[in-house]
């Protein structure tokens, strides 16, 4: 076999990991994959992971590696309201709640924090289509903030909830206040169900 029947195979995945070569042809010598890695035609993303490096100018490529590089998970958090324009803050991580292990990879498409989350919290993503016809799983603005106030617990405060620095006009205009409370029910945290009404509290809600 040769780079370019692989490339061929392979490319339109963008990230594809050892499994799915050994399905596609299970007498593959893995020995290419180092070949083609140190000549520069493949990125190591982590163990088992990789991808082309012709897609590291490719629009949200990093979103949607963040999907594929440790499965289930979803973009949340930090990365998640930042891409609302929740906080206003450019994230230089990518964030993603799972109900593995938490976990942070580096690679050159960015860095990658995993933090766990319990399987029955795993829920309130969508999918949302980016600039190349693929798709994310994204957690709804309610879910972020939700996850962000529950996995980061120091937010226990209306002085603390300040410094995240909500955007007012979406905290009145487009929050759906419904959602977050049926969300935060499932949680099942009174701790959470404080700190959420502290937030609602700070903004008049």
């Amino acid at each position: 076999m040769n780079f370019l029947q692989f490339r061929e195979r392979f490319f339109e995945l963008a990230i594809f990991n050892i499994h799915q070569v050994y399905a596609w042809q299970p007498d593959f010598d893995r020995n290419n994959i180092t070949r083609w890695q140190k000549k520069g035609l493949l990125i190591k993303l982590r163990q088992g992971y990789y991808a082309f490096p012709e897609y590291k100018t490719s629009a949200d490529i990093s979103l949607y590696v963040a999907n594929k590089l440790y499965q289930p998970s979803y973009i949340s958090l930090h990365t998640a309201l930042s891409f609302y324009g929740i906080i206003p803050e450019v994230v230089t991580s990518i964030t993603s709640v799972s109900p593995l292990k938490t976990i942070t990879f580096k690679n050159p498409f960015g860095e990658y924090v995993y933090k766990k989350i319990k399987e029955v919290l795993f829920f309130g993503f969508d999918l949302k289509p980016l600039s190349d016809r693929r798709a994310m799983k994204l957690a709804t603005p309610e879910k972020a903030i939700l996850d962000l106030l529950y996995l980061y617990p120091f937010y226990n405060t209306i002085q603390e909830m300040q410094e995240l620095r909500f955007d007012v006009d979406f905290m009145y205009e487009e929050l759906n206040i419904d959602r977050l409370i049926e969300f935060t029910d499932s949680f099942k945290s009174k701790a959470l169900e404080k700190r959420v009404k502290r937030m609602l509290k700070l903004y008049d809600l």
